[in-house]
């Protein structure tokens, strides 16, 4: 019988050996375009590997989400997460290898935020069958969009029970180095009220847009905190990063906008850094309000796990905060400490020449190969 036309033919999922070498894996997860949306064929691509090579694990399809966990009933639980998509491609897909300055790089989109962390946390789903802790492994969606799209979002709400550990290590970029908790993250807009008038008699309107030069003055001159947590220092940061007003050339403009980004220290709550952005402008003319928000996490860098994570990796790694916001917030607000390892450099992430040193995926591997066997 022939297929309805208005159903889609079936695609098979594009196949991956887990058990290959780690930058051929790398390059093949590269290689299925995931850009935020279409996670489905590299989420079926995973699923389908864990299914076929990991006999060990309970796997679970949640939409474009693909969980795997031991149940062995152990004494604790370490959660091993990584998001499968990236940001839009801009001409670096497929992937490709280079030598330069003395080093082999892995280039491509997602390279380094963060399919080479995907690809570590796969080989390793499939390999630790005989961990010293339950694990759960999570390869999930919607990452590099809005907060309310994240597959972690719609998990946290309607499964708890798929975040819950002792433990968590996000794949996220840091070098093979350990980047403990994360800064807070907020929106505000600002904006000005004026009187349109025609810009050839300006003096029976009033300009919106002028009246947020003091709002960039008090931006420009203002010092942003540096902040010491558990040893940990946090650069905090307060920015102009959008700036919107008037209609025509010929308009005196009634209303401006200025949209205000405030990264904040994980020892700061939302409603602190909301009061604290309505301190710096305090006294001007404008309306303030905040469109998104979200929390920082602490480090956690001196629970029993975090501990033993850290004197597996060894005295020589390095361990910074973590100056961007990343998902673990999201496991700190489930009570669960996080912290963010994985191959590649932060700020490469996003970037067109997106690459990862090819030695940053056999160390993050070997590192936490031997967190997972000690």
């Amino acid at each position: 019988m022939p297929a309805d036309p208005a159903t889609p033919a079936h695609t098979p999922a594009p196949l991956l050996d887990p058990r290959a070498d780690i930058v051929e894996l790398t390059a093949a997860i590269v290689d299925i375009e995931s850009v935020s949306g279409n996670e489905r064929a590299l989420a079926g691509a995973v699923e389908q590997a864990l299914r076929s090579h990991a006999p060990h694990l309970e796997v679970i399809r949640d939409g474009d989400t693909v969980i795997a966990r031991t149940h062995r009933g152990l004494d604790q639980r370490v959660v091993l997460a990584g998001h499968l998509d990236t940001v839009p491609v801009a001409g670096n897909l497929p992937s490709s290898r280079r030598s330069r300055k003395g080093r082999e790089e892995l280039v491509g989109r997602g390279t380094c935020d963060m399919k080479g962390g995907v690809a570590v946390l796969l080989r390793l789903a499939v390999e630790a069958d005989a961990a010293p802790m339950d694990l759960t492994w999570i390869f999930y969606d919607h990452e590099e969009v809005a907060a309310a799209d994240n597959s972690l979002t719609r998990i946290a709400a309607e499964h708890p029970e798929y975040l819950a550990g002792d433990f968590a290590i996000l794949g996220e970029p840091t070098s093979a180095g350990v980047e403990g908790g994360c800064k807070g993250t907020m929106k505000l807009a600002v904006t000005a009220r004026g009187v349109a008038a025609h810009s050839a008699r300006d003096w029976v309107g009033d300009n919106a847009i002028h009246h947020l030069a003091p709002v960039l003055q008090r931006l420009a001159d203002y010092e942003a905190r540096r902040a010491v947590v558990d040893g940990l220092e946090y650069r905090e940061a307060l920015n102009a990063v959008a700036i919107t007003g008037g209609i025509a050339g010929n308009v005196i403009p009634d209303h401006a906008r200025i949209d205000v980004n405030y990264r904040f220290a994980p020892d700061t709550t939302a409603a602190q850094a909301e009061a604290h952005v309505r301190q710096v402008l305090e006294g001007l003319d404008v309306e303030i309000e905040v469109f998104d928000s979200a929390e920082g996490a602490l480090p956690g860098l001196d629970t029993a796990p975090a501990r033993a994570f850290l004197a597996a990796l060894g005295d020589d790694v390095r361990v910074d905060a973590k100056q961007g916001w990343t998902d673990v917030s999201r496991f700190a607000a489930l009570g669960v400490p996080a912290v963010n390892f994985g191959p590649g450099d932060p700020l490469l992430a996003h970037t067109d020449d997106e690459h990862v040193p090819i030695e940053d995926l056999h160390r993050a591997l070997e590192a936490l190969r031997r967190f997972l066997t000690a």
